[in-house]
């Protein structure tokens, strides 16, 4: 019986811990060395977040909400959103409300966002208003000038990805100096060719969501196959980074995979982490 006590406790405490990371929110800034980047773009810093989950039940809100606010007040060059963006309408209000404090934002969808999911919790919402206080792109770009040098924006739409129809190297204008792919999906990069893209921004994974350290690694619940969890990437296609997103889906819960935004501060030619709070 007191075996029994002990385990009961060790389940509650455990499930509290998971319930209080779920809203434990890291800001990290890295430093990110990218082939090819012109000096006069050194320093450029892009705030990258992903899969708010908004209008569900869980502590990811308040992270959401304090993500958006670190970003707001470092005011960055750029701003980029990796999909996944409200789990439900009663999310919308919140996100278009988040959305209108920043500037210079770049939103893409994810698969919840087009009600792509077995997540029983989740349902369709109506994101018609996304694009009066951001920018969205469905398999589109944007192009911004910054220090005299042309900076390209693309975006996947979910949609055409689960298809295979995506073809965001179509897109690419090749003749500017930093080009950007915005992809809800990693696995993204096994159609890129080295030299398309300079840097893939991506989500969808939570950094495993539930992870079970073991001696020999992490074992993730949510996509165990994934080759990435969360951070950068040197891929075979060029470098990727991944965001741990802020929310959660499924459960609202998160166990060795807290939530992140991330400011990637962008140098000429390995990544590593410059500072963490």
């Amino acid at each position: 019986m007191i075996w029994i006590g002990v385990l009961a406790g060790l389940a509650v405490a455990l499930l509290a811990y998971a319930i209080f990371e779920a809203g434990w929110l890291r800001c990290r800034v890295l430093d990110v060395e990218v082939e090819g980047l012109p000096q006069e773009l050194a320093g450029l810093r892009i705030a990258h977040l992903s899969d708010f989950h908004l209008g569900i039940r869980s502590r990811g809100r308040g992270a959401t909400e304090r993500a958006v606010a670190w970003v707001m007040s470092r005011s960055p060059d750029l701003v980029c959103i990796t999909g996944d963006l409200a789990s439900s309408q009663n999310g919308v209000p919140l996100l278009l409300k988040l959305l209108g404090t920043l500037d210079r934002t770049y939103v893409i969808l994810g698969n919840h966002d087009v009600a792509a999911t077995r997540d029983p919790f989740s349902q369709p919402a109506d994101l018609a208003g996304l694009g009066e206080v951001a920018i969205l792109l469905r398999d589109s770009a944007a192009t911004i000038d910054k220090a005299g040098r042309r900076i390209q924006i693309v975006g996947v739409d979910p949609k055409s990805y689960s298809a295979g129809t995506a073809r965001p190297w179509l897109l690419a204008d090749l003749d500017t100096d930093l080009r950007i792919l915005l992809c809800h999906f990693p696995g993204i990069e096994r159609s890129l060719q080295r030299g398309t893209f300079h840097l893939v921004l991506a989500g969808h994974l939570h950094a495993g969501q539930i992870v079970m350290p073991h001696p020999g690694g992490r074992f993730s619940l949510a996509h165990p196959g994934s080759r990435f969890s969360s951070g950068v990437y040197a891929t075979e296609s060029g470098l990727m980074h991944v965001s741990p997103g802020t929310g959660t889906t499924f459960v609202p819960f998160r166990f060795f995979a807290r939530p992140e935004v991330t400011e990637l501060v962008l140098s000429p030619a390995g990544p590593r982490v410059q500072q963490s709070t």
